[in-house]
């Protein structure tokens, strides 16, 4: 169920054994990928505080919110000032804001965990 990364995830300003402590609390229960990809979800949504702010394509966003797409991808629900409906945004695109939000940890988890 793991989604390869389209390129290396950045660089972050936690540790690599702070990320794989919180990759262990989010997977700890699961049996495959796919429980482990929802023990994710789970944890992002537990842990991320929305909504807030970044950047895509040169215009600032709101992240409203996280889902699960068809393909099985978490997404990233971000808002445009001026638009109506929330463009999904897979989480490994997603730019981290600066300062990032509350539990942004969780997202670099999520990213290391993807690439392992």
């Amino acid at each position: 169920m793991r989604k390869k990364p389209r390129e290396k995830p950045p660089k972050t300003r936690w540790s690599k054994a702070r990320l794989e402590d919180l990759i262990g609390r989010a997977v700890a229960d699961a049996a495959d990928d796919e429980e482990e990809q929802l023990g994710f979800f789970t944890a992002l949504e537990d842990h991320l505080k929305f909504p807030f702010k970044t950047t895509l394509q040169g215009a600032e966003v709101s992240v409203q919110g996280l889902e699960v797409d068809p393909s099985d991808e978490i997404v990233a629900l971000c808002l445009r000032d001026r638009d109506r409906q929330a463009q999904a945004v897979p989480l490994l695109d997603l730019p981290f804001p600066k300062p990032p939000p509350k539990g942004a940890e969780w997202i670099a988890a999520y990213r290391l965990w993807v690439s392992e």
